[in-house]
């Protein structure tokens, strides 16, 4: 299918309800009801070819075919490493994931918080799956990835070495559904390999489609513990970690058995009554299962003597999870990652509902891919998209009067490029304040305009996400690398306490759509019957596809709209200097 005829069918399938957690994208067109079908009328065990048991689907450096790492790597499934297995066994707990030999601590802390909520554990994890009657070696999971719920399919070979599971675990020996979790989505990443090494927002988003945000422990909010509690009783998920000042902290344990660099799952927030005070207190949990803190308020320590039955906590001994006062939390931990759910997601009426809006976009070399600020004569190639707030937030207890607005810069894919020795571009974005915007602002108007926000900063991660409360109004959203010349595809959100109305984000409303199909039409008909365009649009063999003839259609409606903006006085001609003419 041509590029622009599979992005409209794109959209009219999201329209249609494709790609929401109800109706998942089957990834990579696997049907798991219709294979495992299959398997059980054959009386064979599935076997997935697309991600195979096999070197290449371990990784491609240090868990590539030639590392010592991944010598006497076998696959088994879980019936070879027990007697009885269990997909779940008594419900999914925390406790369900030990990390492996795997650096991916930041997802095993995102799926310890998935399981504190059973209607959003219930969105990733399928119910009906189980060793029992209709067992068939085969599952699936759904994870949100950049706009859309895609359901993925796998085989349940695990890797194993000396007998064991080299990655994630349970602690129940016989209990499998986190580590055949990871291997769906080390598939949807291209190999276990490339889930090394990531921030916990990462995690929290593809289990929830919500969107992330993060906090300097060391310049806290004054309200910081009310929004730690309130987003734990809003379902939000949780994460923290504390940094490492040099390659040799990674991972480090600290006397009191805090690990650097490490991520970790928030799983509470409390106060209790403690020598006739009130005492603030965060549970934290460590994927590990084990190492915890040794302090105050830690596992039978002896602040929890001093306070009333009615208010002590379950502890337990070396499960990974404790409790420390939240003055010791700020002085320990560096940063937390909040994750706000989605409207959909939320199934309590009583939880307040952000209002989200959703557009992809791309970056390209020559075309839109104009880079941060720095560069002035470019930076205007970047795409633009224009959010509109029009009501101010009804919260009694802040005395700052705006629009709160949330808004989070996705790029796509990035993992999987890793095997092709790509990572991360460093990414991030501006706002402008505008009045009223008709065509792609240009070159002059952002040398002459000061942004009015920005993200925090450039990061190489998947996402940046900044909070702004900003007076109503019309706004620009500028997404960019921090270089120019990148190629790349994200994914731009705003979350809003209120509605927001949007435009310029490439996606069509049902007149737009109709509008868009009836020039489509009438281009088909011209470029069955036209070809005088064939030297500037054709392709090496000197023929013109479909896609270039309504690229070139595009170009020419986009340029009338310009010369009838600079002719203001509709007089037929204009003229343009020679900087306008190089833009």
């Amino acid at each position: 299918m041509s590029g622009m005829a599979s992005n409209l069918a794109k959209k009219r399938a999201l329209a249609a309800g494709f790609g929401t957690n109800a109706n998942a994208v089957k990834y990579l067109n696997q049907d798991f009801e219709a294979l495992r079908a299959q398997c059980l009328n054959r009386g064979g065990l599935f076997s997935d070819p697309t991600f195979p048991a096999a070197p290449e689907s371990l990784g491609f450096n240090e868990l590539g075919p030639g590392s010592y790492k991944t010598r006497a790597v076998q696959w088994k499934r879980p019936g070879e490493l027990c007697s009885s297995p269990e997909f779940i066994v008594g419900g999914a707990t925390r406790t369900d994931i030990c990390q492996g030999a795997l650096g991916d601590c930041w997802l095993l802390a995102a799926i310890a918080s998935l399981t504190l909520n059973e209607d959003v554990m219930a969105r990733v994890v399928p119910v009906g799956q189980s060793f029992g009657e209709s067992y068939a070696g085969i599952f699936h999971f759904q994870f949100w990835q950049f706009g859309e719920w895609v359901d993925v399919v796998i085989d349940d070979r695990l890797p194993t070495k000396d007998g064991e599971l080299l990655f994630v675990h349970s602690a129940e020996g016989s209990e499998f559904w986190s580590a055949l979790l990871e291997k769906a989505y080390a598939k949807v990443n291209g190999c276990y390999e490339a889930l090394s090494g990531g921030s916990t927002t990462e995690g929290f988003e593809d289990f929830t489609g919500g969107i992330a945000e993060n906090y300097d422990l060391r310049k806290p909010p004054p309200n910081m513990f009310q929004i730690i509690k309130k987003a734990i009783e809003s379902g939000a998920l949780l994460g923290c970690s504390i940094d490492i000042t040099s390659a040799a902290d990674s991972e480090a344990v600290t006397r009191q058995k805090l690990v650097k660099g490490h991520a970790y799952s928030l799983t509470g927030a409390v106060e209790v009554t403690y020598r006739g005070r009130k005492e603030k207190l965060i549970r934290i949990r460590n994927p590990w299962g084990q190492v915890e803190w040794t302090g105050a308020w830690s596992d039978s320590s002896s602040e929890w003597n001093s306070v009333d039955d009615s208010e002590r906590q379950n502890v337990k001994a070396d499960d990974g999870e404790f409790w420390m006062s939240f003055t010791e939390f700020l002085r320990h931990y560096s940063r937390i990652e909040i994750c706000t759910l989605t409207p959909d997601t939320l199934t309590d009426d009583s939880v307040k509902h952000w209002s989200v809006c959703n557009y992809d976009g791309s970056w390209r070399k020559g075309s839109t891919a104009g880079g941060c600020r720095n560069h002035a004569y470019t930076f205007w190639m970047n795409p633009q998209f224009v959010i509109r707030l029009d009501e101010e937030d009804d919260d009694p207890d802040d005395n700052e009067v705006g629009c709160s607005f949330v808004v989070g810069l996705i790029q796509k894919n990035r993992r999987r490029l890793r095997k092709v020795g790509e990572d991360m571009h460093t990414i991030g974005f501006a706002i402008y304040e505008v009045r009223k915007r008709e065509v792609h602002l240009d070159k002059n108007y952002f040398l002459t305009h000061a942004q009015k926000a920005r993200s925090e900063t450039f990061v190489n991660l998947r996402e940046v996400s900044t909070r702004f409360k900003m007076p109503p109004g019309e706004y620009l959203i500028v997404p960019s690398t921090f270089e120019p010349h990148l190629n790349g595809d994200f994914c731009i959100r705003v979350f809003s306490e209120k509605q927001t109305e949007t435009r310029g984000n490439g996606k069509l409303g049902l007149g737009e759509f109709a509008t868009l199909w009836k020039k489509v039409q009438k281009y088909l008909v011209r470029y069955v019957s036209r070809r005088i365009l064939v030297a500037r649009y054709a392709e090496p063999d000197m023929t013109i596809d479909f896609d270039n003839f309504v690229a070139c259609l595009m170009r020419l409606d986009m340029m009338f709209r310009v010369f009838m903006k600079i002719d203001a006085h509709d007089s037929g001609s204009i003229e343009l200097d020679f900087h306008q003419v190089s833009e």
